[in-house]
């Protein structure tokens, strides 16, 4: 996410970073520096030209603080105009009315309206402890009725099962009837979506919003489409008393601009922002945390935040305790890391979270994917139970079996026990500590498993207090 804006304004401030005081001259060819990183990352031209004057009239104003070089307060400086440009503060899902709280979604065609329905559904019912009923009135498309309540199904979130035949006002009222009458504290309505911004789309959405009366409506829009996406939000904005922004696909978007454009065009904040196909993977938009991931100061908040969730705190501490009492470390302990790392985004969602990862180079970079994680997994799965707490058992025959089993290389067999011996010696040392220690050695144990240069965190075990 916003690897090419951040790789380019990491260049560019360190240029600035060693200056003794800043001044018109010094910062002139960093702001035009800045000014080009923000237009490459398709970065709406208005939003640039303000961005880089705010920051311009608030370097150049300001006091420079004895704690920081003038360089350093300069970077400083960026990093707030950013936080400003994208809203300033986390602006927060308004359901406070009468229920249910009815939330509309609008958007053009392949945005990922449906997939994001199933995705806010998922987070009012898991982090907001709300009764939430779903529907679909897009009566073009069967099929995205079809896979709402397939969505819903694997959610576990109650789908109303719409009437292709009759009108989307009508399948809209029907549901909103439903769901005063089994007392749902929300209603999800999935609308349809055009390929353009068209009158009679307008219109469309225009009448549904008068039928359900919602607390929020949300447009739902690509990060991809970059700067367009802050136009199309605003052409809706101009139709519909929009309340927020949903960005989908943001893990696929290399430049940023949509997410720096919208709030500033649109007048609109951006509530969510989805981070992956996973019905998981929507994160509430934390304007001072995307602007750290944008400077490489990692988002070291969300990452505690998920590990919260993601964590079975009781199967830690019984493995921290099992530890700490020197009965080793085996490779079922080992298998259920791998698994809680699964469950938060694999090692490239929490490395997109880390600080300083734009100085790893492409190569290092390219070694640390998520597949090596599912050999690992497999090859641990392929062997017996016996195998699994007495490694030191498995030889010849047994790793053939096991990378047959597998379906990997019996070098990546060899790898894996040998990285595993240095991972037990490690967790010996480490005694007690719960899951600070836990975490620690596991991102310090995967630094060694085939990821060549991939780095060890030193501060990681420092984030996870008891």
């Amino acid at each position: 996410m916003f690897d090419n804006l951040t790789e380019r304004l990491n260049r560019t401030l360190k240029n600035i970073s060693g200056k003794g005081r800043i001044t018109e001259d010094n910062i002139k060819d960093t702001l035009r520096e800045v000014r080009t990183a923000l237009l490459e990352a398709d970065v709406a031209l208005p939003v640039v030209k303000s961005f880089t004057q705010k920051v311009k009239e608030k370097a150049l104003g300001q006091e420079v603080s004895l704690s920081l070089t003038p360089g350093q307060e300069f970077i400083k400086t960026v990093y707030a105009q950013l936080v400003e440009t994208m809203g300033g503060e986390t602006a927060e899902l308004n359901l406070a009315t009468q229920p249910p709280a009815v939330i509309l979604l609008a958007g053009l065609q392949g945005a990922g309206k449906t997939t994001s329905a199933a995705k806010l559904a998922l987070y009012i019912k898991e982090r907001l402890k709300k009764k939430v009923l779903m529907v679909s009135v897009d009566t073009y498309r069967p099929a995205a009725i079809d896979q709402l309540l397939t969505l819903a199904k694997e959610i576990n979130v109650d789908a109303f099962p719409s009437d292709p035949k009759s009108t989307p006002e009508a399948i809209a009222a029907a549901a909103l009837a439903e769901a005063k009458a089994r007392f749902y504290d929300v209603l999800i309505v999935d609308t349809a979506g055009r390929l353009a911004v068209d009158e009679f789309m307008m219109d469309e959405v225009k009448k549904l919003h008068a039928v359900v009366n919602p607390i929020e409506t949300l447009f739902v829009v690509d990060a991809m489409t970059g700067q367009d996406a802050a136009n199309t939000a605003k052409a809706f904005a101009e139709a519909l008393p929009l309340t927020g922004v949903i960005l989908t696909k943001a893990d696929g978007d290399a430049r940023g601009g949509a997410a720096l454009s919208v709030r500033e065009i649109t007048g609109k904040p951006i509530k969510f922002i989805g981070m992956g196909e996973k019905v998981a993977a929507l994160e509430p938009f934390h304007p001072d945390r995307i602007a750290s991931r944008i400077l490489d100061m990692g988002d070291l908040l969300s990452l505690i935040e998920q590990l919260q969730r993601s964590t079975d705190v009781e199967k830690a501490k019984k493995m921290a305790e099992k530890i700490k009492k020197g009965k080793g470390f085996t490779f079922d302990d080992f298998l259920s890391q791998l698994q809680e790392m699964k469950k938060m985004g694999g090692l490239t969602g929490l490395m997109d979270k880390l600080p300083g990862m734009g100085n790893l180079s492409d190569q290092i970079k390219s070694k640390v994917n998520d597949k090596q994680l599912l050999h690992m997994e497999a090859i641990i799965c392929s062997m017996t139970k016996k195998e699994r707490r007495k490694p030191e058992i498995i030889k010849g025959s047994r790793k053939r079996r096991i990378a047959a089993g597998a379906g990997v290389q019996i070098q990546e067999v060899n790898q894996l026990l040998k990285q595993f011996e240095m991972m037990q010696k490690m967790m010996k040392k480490m005694g007690s500590g719960g899951m600070r220690n836990m975490m620690r050695g596991m991102m310090g144990g995967l630094s060694r498993m085939g990821m060549g240069g991939m780095p060890n965190f030193p501060g990681m075990g420092g984030m996870f207090k008891r």
